[in-house]
């Protein structure tokens, strides 16, 4: 029989407290960043510039199509090797803004791309400038449109950000790996990980959905 023992945790909870602080700042610059990343891949994917269509199109499919581990590994062990060094916290951020940026430029331009194009044309008509048009006639409904899938993204990408704790990088799994080493109690601490995970997605969940009711008017039960 096996005897439960969570008096290490509960001892130590504060470096898994810290460690979760870590990976919600981790996650959210990560996130910034890549929706900069985000928009200015999808005003690229959507302009009449073909070479500059294809260079991003390679981006987004070499990153969908590719393990982000390897995508870190390759960042933080690979490119020492031609003379670029990161700290273990920089490569993990710098590999989950190129790794959301992807994904999010697709979302984007999906977003950009379901704007009625008669009111693209109205804007034009208008005299608007094309910064005008994107500013006042794209960018609030397709954000509306995006949202949904861009909250999505962040929950994974706070949860997908437990992988960089391979490369020894600061955040809640990697504080859960050092508190094990300690104290050996597994069962108990990566049990009590997974709940602080579960409750960090769940609050963020909630979070996004009263943004979201208050910027575009959804309805609540949404």
């Amino acid at each position: 029989m096996y005897h439960f023992n969570f008096t290490p945790v509960f001892d130590n909870f504060y470096l898994l407290l810290y460690g979760a602080w870590l990976t919600v700042r981790l996650s959210f610059v990560a996130m910034i960043l890549g929706l900069v990343v985000s928009v200015l891949g999808a005003v690229a994917r959507t302009s009449r510039y073909k070479i500059l269509r294809g260079l991003v199109g390679a981006y987004v499919e070499i990153i969908r199509n590719t393990p982000f581990l390897i995508q870190i590994f390759f960042l933080f062990f690979g490119l020492p090797a031609v003379g670029i060094a990161l700290n273990p916290n920089v490569a993990a951020l710098v590999a989950l803004v190129i790794n959301v940026g992807a994904y999010g430029t697709e979302i984007t331009r999906a977003g950009i791309e379901s704007v009625p194009h008669g009111q693209v044309e109205a804007g034009r008509a208008l005299g608007l400038e094309p910064v005008q048009i994107f500013r006042y006639v794209v960018l609030k409904p397709a954000l509306r449109n995006v949202y949904p899938a861009m909250t999505s993204q962040f929950i994974y990408l706070m949860l997908t950000s437990s992988v960089v704790s391979t490369i020894s990088a600061n955040d809640l799994a990697s504080a859960g790996a050092d508190l094990n080493a300690k104290t050996f109690a597994s069962f108990e601490i990566y049990l009590v990980i997974t709940a602080m995970y579960l409750v960090l997605s769940l609050l963020f969940s909630g979070l996004f959905r009263l943004v979201q009711h208050t910027l575009f008017n959804y309805p609540a039960s949404r």
